[in-house]
């Protein structure tokens, strides 16, 4: 199986190594617009060789596009133009619905499957990449009734091989719940940065921060030419889980104000029960990687 990524940074990276490593490809073509991605894919041995645009495309039995979001909806246009026409097309964007649109029409939209491999650290470019990355995490794939049914097949299969399971949603469930539980938590961290960044106690602060701060601030070091089109293609989303987290600082901080402390101990063990959601079984909500492959819905 010959699989060409689009895209030589952590994630694009991360899923050739595994897939490398899992057998499911036999050989991986890279495409990058920076030339020394391509020189350290090589060099690191993520890739086999590297190749311009069009040939490379042309040789997949499947195409991975991993780029910003804004790129994606220009690319992937022209990947369905070029692909042989048995040929697979996966994106890992983690937006879908201004994706989707950009190739609704195209005669090739069956051999799309949208997808959001849900992983990461804050690091880019080819030496981020690390093996294990995508190990039991969730992809989910959106809209799979558009996809034709041995496309559909063939990228599951490809995202189990590295270890993952997977999820469906419409495209727009997708932008909705991410904006909550990816984009949120970016958006928070940057803001966390920006306000240590502005004290005029910083460099204190920097030398008494332990793992908390630390943990919490991490997502502030994550690129934003990747994270700015992420927050606009999914602007009304992000606006409107920004709007309630907003809502909920501010009961927190009158809570904080108010002589009686009962509100802010019943706001602290309300938010106690998060364990339930992340301690929580999910086989309801995925297709195991060890299930046999078979086309149906389910929503998360």
């Amino acid at each position: 199986m010959i699989v060409t990524v689009i895209g030589l940074g952590l994630i694009g990276g991360s899923i050739a190594k595994d897939l490398r490593k899992s057998g499911f490809a036999s050989e991986i073509i890279g495409i990058d617009n920076k030339a020394e991605h391509q020189v350290r894919a090589q060099e690191l041995g993520i890739v086999d060789r590297c190749m311009p645009f069009d040939e490379g495309v042309k040789a997949a039995d499947i195409v991975l596009v991993a780029i910003p979001v804004d790129k994606i909806v220009g690319i992937l246009p022209k990947v369905l133009d070029l692909i042989d026409p048995s040929a697979s097309v996966t994106d890992v964007g983690s937006t879908k619905k201004l994706i989707g649109d950009a190739v609704k029409k195209h005669p090739r939209r069956g051999n799309y499957v949208a997808a959001h491999p849900m992983s990461g650290t804050e690091n880019s470019g080819p030496d981020a990449a690390i093996e294990g990355l995508f190990e039991e995490k969730i992809c989910i794939i959106c809209d799979q009734q558009l996809s034709r049914p041995q496309h559909l097949a063939l990228v599951e299969k490809m995202y189990h091989s590295i270890g993952m399971d997977i999820a469906f949603m419409s495209a727009d469930e997708q932008d909705h719940t991410t904006a909550h539980v990816s984009h949120l938590p970016h958006i928070t961290a940057f803001a966390l940065a920006n306000a240590v960044l502005a004290s005029n106690d910083r460099r204190i602060i920097f030398d008494l921060a332990s793992g908390g701060f630390r943990s919490t601030a991490r997502l502030a070091k994550s690129s934003p030419e990747m994270w700015g089109p992420i927050f606009k293609q999914n602007l009304d989303y992000v606006v409107e889980s920004l709007n309630v987290y907003i809502n909920h600082l501010e009961d927190f901080k009158t809570s904080l104000l108010e002589p009686d402390e009962t509100h802010m101990y019943q706001l602290m063990k309300n938010a106690n029960r998060i364990r339930e959601i992340l301690n929580g079984e999910s086989q309801n909500l995925v297709r195991k990687k060890s299930t046999t492959t078979k086309l149906y819905t389910k929503n998360i």
